[in-house]
Parts: C-alpha cells; sequence; structure tokens
C-alpha cells in the first residue's frame, strides 16, 4: 500500500500561506526596526550652527552672483505713469543679523527665526521712460529684517535625508536709497518716494528666494549616495532607516550601519538589538556606534575572504626583525624541526567570523582561525603540508579617532589552540605553538593593525571636523561624544556632500533592481 500523507484542507491553504508571509514580513520588520548607528544633534550643534551660518554666509555672498533686477513702476511722485528699470551689479557688501536663532520643533523639524538684521547693498541702475532715459549707481540699506521658517526634516524611499521649508514669512521694515552720480543730488531729494516700491517689490521676492535655496539644497541631499565602499571586500549602508526623530532638546538620525560583501548587498541573518543614548547635552553630536555595526563587518568581510595571510619566512622575519631575541628563538625552533634552507610558508585564516563584544568599558574580539605550515620538499613543485591547528586568538580592540575616521588596533591577550585528535601527541604541534603565538603577536596583529589604520568613515556634513572627541564602550555600543568645527576654503563654494558617500551608481542600481550600466 501506498504510504498515507497528511493534506492540507483547502480552506485551510491560503490561511497557512497568509501566516507564513506574515511571519516573513515580521522577520523582515524586526530587522530593519533598530538602527546600526544613531547620530544625536544637541541644541548645541544649532547654536554652533548659527555661527557657522554666518561664516559660510559670508563665502557665499562675497561670490554669489545676483541676476539683475528689471521691472517697470509708476512714480506717481514725479507724475510718471510708466517707467521701466533695471539693476545691475548687485553686490550685498555687509550684512548682520545679530538676533538669529535655531530651535527644535518636537516631531516637526526646525525653527529659524531672525530679526533686527541689516544689510548693505550696492547696485547700478538704470531707468527709461517715454521722454527719460538715466543712469548711475546707488547704494541700498536696508534694516528691521525679519525672517521665520521651519525646516521640516524627512527622508525619502531611498533612505536619504530629505526637507522643507514651511510657514516661510520674511520682511524688510525700512529701506533708505542714496543715490551716487552727477545728478545724485536731485535724486536723493526723491529718494525716499521710491523706497515703498522697492520695499514692496522685496518682500514679495524674499520668501521665493529663500524657499528655491532650500529645494536646492534638498535637491543635494536627495542626490547624496549612501553606500559608502569600504576597502577592496567591503560596503557600509549610512542610508536613514525611519524619519528623523526630534524632540525638544535634540534631534536623532537612525542609519541603517551595516556592511556588505562587494558582490553581495544581502541583510545578514542576525539582527539589529535596540540601544539608547545617555541623555547628554554637554557635546554637539553623540554617535552611538552598535555590536550590530561591529558584527556586520566581521561577518561581510570574513564572508569577502578578508581574513586570511600567507607569509614566507622572510616576511616574517622582517615583521619580527626588531625583537632579535623572539626571531633568534623562532627561527632556531623552525631548524630544530625542519630541513634547513627549505622554503615554508604560514597560511592563518578565520574559520569562522570573529565574535564581538561590547561590555562597559571593554571592547573584545574572538577570531577562530586555522594556521597552516607549508614546505617544498628537494625536486618538489608544490607546497606541502606538515603542520596544521585550530586555534582562537582572543584580542582586545582599541578607539580612536583619527582624520574623522573611526579607527580599531587589535592587541593580542589570549591563545588557544583546538587541536585535531590526531595531532595532540605531536611533537611538531607542540613546538609549533610557541613560534604561532609568537608570530600572531609580532608579525600578524602588526600587519592587521596597518591595513585597520584606515578606519571606518563617520557621518558628519562636508567641510566639518569632529574636535573635542570622546570614546566609551557601553553594553551592546560604542558612544562618540564630539563637537564640532567648520572650515571652508576661500575658494571653495559650501557643499552639502557628506563625507564617504562616494557615487556609487552602479551598486545602487543593482539595489534597486536595476541593471548595472
Amino acid at each position: 500500500m501506498p504510504p498515507k500523507t497528511s493534506t492540507v484542507p483547502a480552506e485551510m491553504g491560503p490561511a497557512l500561506w497568509g501566516c507564513l508571509l506574515l511571519w516573513r514580513f515580521l522577520i523582515s520588520a524586526t530587522q530593519a526596526a533598530y538602527p546600526g548607528i544613531k547620530a544625536r544633534v544637541t541644541q548645541r550643534a544649532l547654536d554652533y550652527g548659527v555661527r557657522a551660518g554666518m561664516e559660510m554666509m559670508e563665502q557665499m555672498v562675497k561670490e554669489k552672483h545676483i541676476s539683475d533686477l528689471k521691472g517697470s513702476e509708476t512714480l506717481e511722485f514725479l507724475k510718471i505713469d510708466y517707467v521701466n528699470y533695471n539693476f545691475s551689479n548687485i553686490k550685498i557688501n555687509a550684512f548682520s543679523f545679530p538676533n538669529t536663532s535655531l530651535a527644535f520643533v518636537p516631531g516637526v523639524g526646525i525653527r529659524v527665526l531672525t530679526n533686527h538684521g541689516t544689510a548693505n547693498i550696492s547696485t547700478n541702475w538704470e531707468v527709461r521712460a517715454t521722454l527719460f532715459h538715466d543712469a548711475g549707481g546707488a547704494d541700498l540699506f536696508l534694516s528691521g529684517v525679519y525672517f521665520t521658517g521651519v525646516i521640516i526634516l524627512t527622508q525619502n524611499a531611498l533612505g536619504h535625508p530629505a526637507l522643507k521649508l514651511q510657514d516661510c514669512y520674511a520682511q524688510v521694515s525700512h529701506a533708505h536709497v542714496s543715490f551716487v552720480g552727477d545728478l545724485s543730488t536731485l535724486y536723493n531729494t526723491f529718494a525716499e518716494p521710491m523706497e515703498k516700491p522697492i520695499l514692496r517689490n522685496l518682500n514679495a521676492m524674499l520668501c521665493p528666494i529663500i524657499s528655491e535655496e532650500a529645494e536646492v539644497l534638498n535637491a543635494n541631499l536627495s542626490s547624496l549616495e549612501v553606500l559608502t565602499k569600504i576597502d577592496n571586500f567591503t560596503l557600509l549602508d549610512y542610508s536613514l532607516i525611519s524619519p528623523p526623530e526630534i524632540t525638544e532638546h535634540y534631534l536623532d538620525l537612525n542609519l541603517k550601519g551595516v556592511f556588505y560583501p562587494l558582490e553581495d548587498l544581502t541583510d545578514p541573518l542576525f539582527s539589529p538589538e535596540p540601544f539608547e543614548l545617555p541623555e547628554r547635552s554637554d557635546s554637539m553630536l553623540y554617535i552611538g556606534i552598535s555590536e550590530h555595526f561591529f558584527r556586520s563587518a566581521s561577518f561581510a568581510h570574513f564572508t569577502a575572504g578578508a581574513f586570511s595571510v600567507t607569509l614566507s619566512t622572510k616576511e616574517i622575519s622582517n615583521h619580527l626583525i626588531q625583537n632579535s631575541q623572539v626571531i633568534g628563538n623562532v627561527l632556531s625552533r623552525i631548524m630544530d624541526l625542519y630541513i634547513l634552507f627549505q622554503p615554508l610558508m604560514l597560511r592563518i585564516m578565520a574559520t569562522e567570523p570573529p565574535v564581538v563584544r561590547l561590555q562597559p568599558g571593554n571592547f573584545s574580539l574572538d577570531i577562530p582561525a586555522s594556521a597552516v605550515l607549508f614546505t617544498q620538499p628537494q625536486n618538489a613543485t608544490e607546497m606541502e603540508p606538515i603542520v596544521s591547528m585550530d586555534f582562537v586568538a582572543s584580542t582586545s580592540v582599541g578607539l580612536a579617532i583619527l582624520g574623522q575616521r573611526l579607527i580599531c588596533s587589535l592587541s593580542l591577550n589570549r591563545f588557544r589552540l583546538s587541536l585535531p585528535e590526531s595531532n595532540h601527541s605531536d611533537i611538531k604541534v607542540l613546538r609549533f605553538e610557541n613560534i604561532l603565538s609568537s608570530i600572531l603577536h609580532f608579525a600578524v596583529l602588526p600587519l592587521a593593525n596597518t591595513k585597520l589604520q584606515q578606519g571606518f568613515p563617520l557621518p558628519r556634513p562636508y567641510n566639518v571636523s569632529l574636535v573635542n572627541s570622546d570614546i566609551e564602550v557601553f553594553e551592546g555600543f560604542v558612544l562618540i561624544s564630539t563637537d564640532l568645527k567648520y572650515e571652508m576654503s576661500s575658494r571653495q563654494q559650501p557643499s552639502f556632500h557628506f563625507h564617504g558617500w562616494e557615487d556609487l551608481n552602479m551598486i545602487r542600481g543593482q539595489r534597486m533592481g536595476q541593471p548595472a550600466p
């Protein structure tokens, strides 16, 4: 008789499929729910942003080309019904916004407020009427400049930051015109009646101009690439996983903070754990880097084959040359074990992704690995393995910020062998244990630290440096507390690109399901 098979009633099929789909959705939602990196902007950063913004505006004003202002106006005080005018070569020579502030609007964005502003503007002018034509120069002094608006902060579908200006209101209360030229004395007697149409036209233009600048900034933000190539093995995803969280005292940015192998943008199977930044406000910026960030880095580099090194005896000697006692000990033991002048090669490679642990005040990395010693016998064309063993190297991870990057360095704490059963009594293995421990300490880890010096780029606006930085290790995350310093070259226009977010259009296309060019 054929074996009995259990069947699912037809009416249960859709329900089961629905449960499976719901389960998959819940798993996916859980993986994306928590960030790998959390950046917190405090009120101190906004206050500094006001000062840095003034410096940026000064630079922009010096280099900004202001388009000619053309139009027509009725000058009732001169009994002229229609006159065409053109203001050209407009330059803002000086400005002052002494009462400017930025403040968080909970759940919305950032409010900008400035009042009692002033500006000095010079321009050339030309007027044409039916029976009249003249040209000259003029100075315009504006006072009582007032502006308020709310910058709405959100994210777009690709995880880029996005913004728009809302509730814009701008007004200039007073304008004083002073003409220069041959007939300046005459024109200045009529200056006061001309100030009213100047104010009317200027006030009508301000919010559209400011909104246009906000749209340009948003376009720049939307063009940012959120995938950064870290090295020849991995990419780092900096995309936002949720809109910015804004309270009365700070703004939180939740970034994905996940590493991927270059050839595979599949999320790792393990999920990020939630973590909360401590309630602090002494620094301008706090960056929390979760254990998930480092775990994904470990997994991605392991998957990409980055944790493997092969060294010859000559290369090992070069690394050990600074310690003559150690090198003499190592080489004498090698000569005791093997035939002199035989070429030797040592291959060390991770057998599993290194295990990351973040505990208060301690960052450790356990590296499961194998080591194989090869030799090339006389008259042989290929290397042959002569000793092999598995081991776990327990290391401490030191952290520093150099060149606006997070730098890691490894130091060996413990070295534990995990020998195959057949090698337990092999005298070669016992001697090789001491040799391998010295090689790891004096050769392999220094080599790894050299590669780690390139570090991980930290999220920050372009031309903004991290200063007065401090690093602390908490349970499950690393906290960077730092201030900011804005620096702009005199020949450089302000830029809104973010450090480390290079053009990776091919990769972005692959992720979006588009063919790579």
